[in-house]
């Protein structure tokens, strides 16, 4: 009996989160249907919601949006936008780490989260993976003796949150493993070994 019952939470666990954290998603980005008038939402004109039409609608803009901006005239209006934002005070300090951060995480030419790494951490004796997100800059770079690469350590099961450390390039490991390989085994907390 104990058999059959860890068998189908084996079965049913994965696709309970998947479900779960699809919900959550899709009930996030389907809060853009906020922004279409009242009488232009589902509910209005056929009495019920349509659950993703939201999500399309995120798509749609987020589309648009790079579309109208990848031009001559879209780039100046998107500099001018972010000339006016730099001027405001708590804005500018705040929108200027979110937009730094972004460009280097989804920029195709960065280099964040490019490499898994294994390093010595948290104690010399033990190992964890970690991803390369570059070199030390800036008066960081002064105090270093020797070579240093910064490093993301994710934390298990959650890799959202984790440590950045600078580490000595000798104590650094660059594993023949993808990202995506990486980040399953930290999140399974290391029961999903990469092949």
């Amino acid at each position: 009996m104990r058999k059959y019952f860890i068998t189908g939470l084996l079965i049913l666990v994965p696709l309970a989160i998947t479900a779960w954290v699809l919900n959550l998603v899709i009930g996030t980005l389907d809060q853009s249907l906020l922004l279409v008038p009242e009488r232009w939402q589902p509910r209005t004109l056929i009495g019920f919601d349509i659950p993703g039409l939201g999500t399309i609608l995120t798509f749609i803009i987020v589309f648009l949006t790079g579309l109208l901006t990848n031009n001559l005239v879209g780039n100046y209006v998107v500099r001018m936008w972010e000339k006016l934002l730099h001027r405001i005070p708590v804005v500018s300090s705040l929108y200027g780490s979110v937009k730094q951060v972004s460009d280097t995480l989804f920029s195709s030419s960065g280099n964040a989260f490019r490499k898994a790494v294994l390093i010595p951490y948290p104690h010399q004796d033990s190992r964890t993976i970690a991803f390369l997100t570059g070199v030390p800059g800036g008066d960081v770079k002064n105090h270093l003796d020797g070579e240093y690469v910064s490093v993301y350590v994710p934390t298990t099961p959650n890799p959202t949150s984790g440590f950045f450390l600078m580490m000595a390039k000798k104590d650094v490991i660059e594993l023949d493993m993808s990202v995506d390989a990486a980040l399953k085994y930290i999140v399974s907390m290391g029961v999903v070994a990469p092949e």
